[in-house]
């Protein structure tokens, strides 16, 4: 062989070797983690069910201050929490000591302080559990059941961005009302044999208030995130203009995302991929209410997008609002890791899992039966959007790698 001929075969025997073991790399590091991603949805599947559990054998440390601990710049809680059925049912029965009106917003809701000094958010109950929610998919009162629900949807996704929520039962006049402000308690009435108040919020109406069941109000409690967390609030990227006539761009422009990923903080770090990640919570709870969303301050683009105010969901069964899944149609991008956890979930897995999650609750059953069948049907049409994204432009494109470092010191 003349050594022309040797020096092109060496060539191309190291270019082979090279591309050998570069796919052998990308392959073993594709396995492993597709491994961890099993291995991860085995251990939250195994601790799906939480006792409310005041035992915390271990610690002499307060249920607020483990849960204060657990908060980093990407996850609420950590994977494995064996303190968490301790925290829930602080949330549910450590006594009330002050009651105020709650934060700014639309939806009527208080703000109570626990004993310890604990802060939580207060919903009340709306509508029965068969209620269903006619008009637009955002129309209605917040429903406290879809809190719990969507916290549990968290857990199960793998995403622990919500914060902590639990049902609870309040008795109005003897829990509440002596320890309400007086901006709170001026907005108390009784309807019939029925205690109620319509607090103080942009729709809040003395002429439509919550009532309770004698003086037992069923709700949802919404765990504070610590004070040295301050929240930063960001315009939705795909939020609605809630005017009529008037589309916003998303709703038009075709490459509305390409205009997206040129801006920041969508143009580097995880937080486009959190939108893609929230858009699928979004349509699986039926939110399209999301017109803005949380981070962390000073984060520069690194914190996650807190999965905050989820009333407005589980509204609706027969109602499956494909403009939810915008960001994911339209940038045809996901995470691998939020991929395989879907895939994990289908075959009535997701259903199976969530019922279980939620039947600890105090006001189990959380959710009627249509929707919890609607969260199964909603996943396979993530799982085929997902599919044509792939058809079109391949999984290298569409299935991202980014596995955040989530550290509890």
């Amino acid at each position: 062989m003349k050594l022309k001929q040797r020096v092109v075969l060496l060539a191309l025997l190291l270019v082979i070797f090279i591309f050998t073991k570069v796919f052998l790399i990308d392959n073993l590091d594709t396995s492993a983690a597709n491994r961890e991603d099993q291995r991860a949805f085995h251990r939250m599947m195994a601790s799906l069910h939480v006792e409310l559990d005041p035992r915390l054998d271990h610690t002499l440390q307060s249920p607020w201050e483990i849960a204060a601990q657990w908060v980093v710049p990407r996850e609420v809680y950590p994977e494995e929490t064996p303190e968490l059925g301790a925290v829930m049912h602080a949330m549910t029965t450590k006594k009330i000591i002050k009651a105020d009106v709650g934060y700014k917003g639309t939806q009527l809701k208080a703000l109570l302080i626990l004993e310890g000094g604990q802060k939580v958010v207060f919903k009340p109950k709306r509508y029965a559990r068969d209620y269903v929610v006619e008009g637009e998919p955002y129309a209605g009162y917040d429903r406290h059941n879809a809190e719990v629900a969507a916290f549990h949807l968290d857990r199960i996704l793998g995403f622990r961005r919500a914060p902590l929520v639990v049902g609870r039962f309040v008795n109005l006049r003897t829990e509440i009302k002596p320890v309400a402000t007086e901006q709170l308690l001026g907005t108390f009435m009784t309807v019939g044999n029925n205690t109620c108040f319509y607090g103080k919020c942009y729709y809040c109406r003395e002429t439509e208030p919550a009532c309770a069941d004698g003086d037992i109000m069923e709700g949802s409690v919404t765990l504070w995130l610590p004070d040295v967390w301050p929240l930063q609030k960001h315009r939705h990227p795909w939020g609605r203009t809630y005017r009529e006539g008037k589309l916003a761009r998303w709703e038009y422009d075709e490459s509305y995302c390409d205009a997206v990923k040129k801006t920041s903080p969508y143009d580097s770090g995880p937080r486009l991929l959190d939108i893609i990640d929230t858009a699928i919570f979004d349509y699986l709870i039926g939110n399209a209410d999301r017109h803005h969303y949380e981070s962390f301050q000073d984060d520069e683009g690194a914190s996650m997008l807190i999965l905050l105010d989820n009333a407005k969901s589980f509204g609706n069964p027969a109602l499956d609002e494909r403009s939810i899944l915008a960001p994911l149609y339209q940038c045809c991008i996901i995470r691998v890791s939020t991929w395989n956890r879907l895939n994990y979930l289908k075959n009535g897995v997701l259903k199976s899992a969530l019922k279980t999650a939620m039947s600890h609750d105090p006001i189990s059953p959380v959710l009627s039966d249509p929707h919890l069948d609607a969260l199964d049907q909603r996943l396979l049409s993530i799982l085929a959007t997902v599919k044509q994204c792939t058809d079109q432009f391949g999984p290298d494109v569409v299935l991202v790698e980014d596995r955040m470092t989530l550290s509890h010191l």
